[in-house]
């Protein structure tokens, strides 16, 4: 079996017609119909309905033309991993998140040295301002970022997964499995900063419950509310994506809010009219890439 034969059935199956068909490949009528009966007589049924004039396609015929499309897509995925392969060899990204954000950038760059084996990261975490004017005076090439907090058409974004906002305590703590946003205020909490958006989000998701939070402490790092969590002083909210996978199950204890919250959170870069070779492929490695499948798996047993 050639691919040019699985290319000519396609080709009919979209022209139903031989001469069209024939045509669109670049190839004689006769050539187009023998590849096709080749092809008939290797799978050993028949697949085009013929008289002098194409009939239409047999059920068999229907069956095969969809394993043919779904394996002239997997030809053409491999085609373009191997162009990328040869064309970009090696280069260099550098990458902003928020804080929440950075595991899953983490997650991203993986991804990246995975097909780029060469290729160098940096990987920031930035405040959200920070980020847009990095962006915009070319010092990162790529960011993770809220999807509100893109307002213009200066970038392109692209959507990669939602946060879901969890409480998350010491696994010694015995506190109900679900509680809801005013029980969660009155607990004594570890926070980060009021000038974080993901800060500015619970204060906002408070206030919408007619609750103001019990914050004991307040960082700019998710190790130290981690940390916290751990010890059992206090307890702290966090995106569900935000918990690094060593502390999944590392004496942590993850407890839903209801009613569950969630924001999304996308990739940007600057929009520009001609992207480079790499920025190009970093960008389609993304938006093949299911992080929400991926960041899900942190979910424990019932949550």
């Amino acid at each position: 079996m050639f691919m040019r034969q699985l290319n000519y059935l396609i080709a009919l199956d979209t022209h139903r017609h031989f001469g069209r068909a024939a045509e669109s490949c670049h190839v004689s009528q006769p050539a187009l119909s023998n590849g096709i009966r080749e092809l008939e007589q290797e799978l050993g049924i028949t697949i085009v309905k013929r008289s002098r004039t194409f009939q239409g396609i047999t059920p068999e015929g229907e069956r095969v033309i969809s394993w043919a499309r779904e394996m002239l897509h997997s030809l053409h995925g491999l085609r373009e991993e191997a162009d990328l392969m040869r064309t970009i060899p090696k280069g260099h990204l550098t990458i902003g998140g928020i804080p929440t954000a950075i595991h899953a950038a983490t997650l991203l760059c993986a991804e990246y040295r995975q097909s780029i084996p060469q290729l160098t990261l940096e990987i920031l975490s930035l405040s959200t301002p920070a980020i847009l004017k990095r962006l915009k005076e070319q010092e990162l090439d790529l960011a993770l970022l809220y999807d509100r907090s893109v307002m213009d058409e200066t970038f392109d974004v692209l959507p990669l997964f939602s946060e879901r906002f969890v409480l998350i305590a010491s696994a010694q703590t015995s506190l109900p499995h679900e509680l809801n946003w005013a029980e969660v205020a009155e607990l004594p909490l570890s926070l980060l900063g009021q000038d974080m958006q993901n800060r500015q989000t619970l204060d906002h998701i408070f206030k919408t419950f007619e609750s103001t939070a019990h914050v004991v402490l307040e960082t700019n790092s998710i190790d130290i509310l981690l940390t916290e969590a751990l010890s059992g002083r206090s307890y702290t909210v966090l995106p569900l994506s935000a918990l690094p996978t060593q502390y999944a199950r590392a004496g942590l204890r993850i407890h839903p809010i209801t009613p569950e919250r969630t924001e999304d959170i996308c990739l940007v870069r600057l929009r520009r009219d001609n992207q480079s070779a790499l920025s190009k492929a970093a960008w389609r490695l993304a938006a093949s890439l299911d992080i929400q499948v991926i960041l899900d798996e942190l979910l424990l047993p019932g949550l």
